[in-house]
């Protein structure tokens, strides 16, 4: 497997999370962190999503405007992998940021452990809302999601790209967009209306 070497300005670092789903039921896997780096990756130049563990993140304490080096590998399955390269090896911490903490939203301090995510829980968020307004913020996440449309059929599955937030109800950015739809068995359909979110999230007051 072909390895490249980047270096780069770590523009967010995001929960790196993947959904499983079958008809009502879901299963988050989660895989590590997300840290979107700026400017070069071997001989490109743009922004690249690198996938790191959860102890290099909790070692290093990355947050925006780190510049960081390192070594990855291409995702082998888009479809199951948030990170366009993960298996990151040799990290180093080039440089700190001496940027000042805005006030948020969105939030840009190093996120918390991925064990303080579960807790939390989630909620959908739309994925317009998602590019424009969260770009930089702790809170969002984007996941692969694989779905098992029936169980007697395991080769059945479809695969798509789901937005979520776990940041503040009382965030001015959110929309919750709308519900989505999971395929089952039989032409069958369920759709995952407010009352998900509004369980997972009810432990947590309007700021939390």
């Amino acid at each position: 497997m072909d390895r490249y070497t980047w270096l780069g300005e770590v523009v967010s670092v995001q929960p790196r999370i993947r959904l499983l789903r079958s008809f009502d039921q879901r299963h988050h896997n989660s895989l590590g962190y997300c840290l979107r780096v700026r400017e070069v990756l071997g001989e490109q130049r743009g922004e690249f999503l690198i996938g790191i563990g959860g102890a290099a993140q909790t070692k290093y304490s990355f947050r925006c405007g780190n510049v960081v080096k390192g070594e990855s590998a291409p995702a082998r399955d888009p479809r199951l992998e948030p990170a366009e390269y993960y298996k990151t090896s040799g990290l180093q911490l080039i440089s700190r940021s001496d940027r000042p903490s805005l006030n948020p939203p969105p939030w840009q301090e190093p996120p918390p452990t991925l064990e303080v995510y579960r807790r939390r829980g989630l909620r959908r968020l739309d994925s317009r809302t998602y590019e424009s307004k969260c770009t930089n913020c702790i809170w969002r996440c984007r996941m692969p999601v694989e779905m098992i449309v029936d169980q007697w059929k395991p080769t059945d599955r479809r695969y798509r790209v789901e937005t979520f937030c776990y940041g503040p109800k009382s965030c001015a950015f959110y929309r919750a967009g709308t519900t989505r739809k999971v395929p089952g068995r039989k032409g069958m359909t369920w759709e995952e209306e407010n009352w998900v979110d509004e369980d997972a999230t009810s432990h947590r007051g309007p700021d939390e």
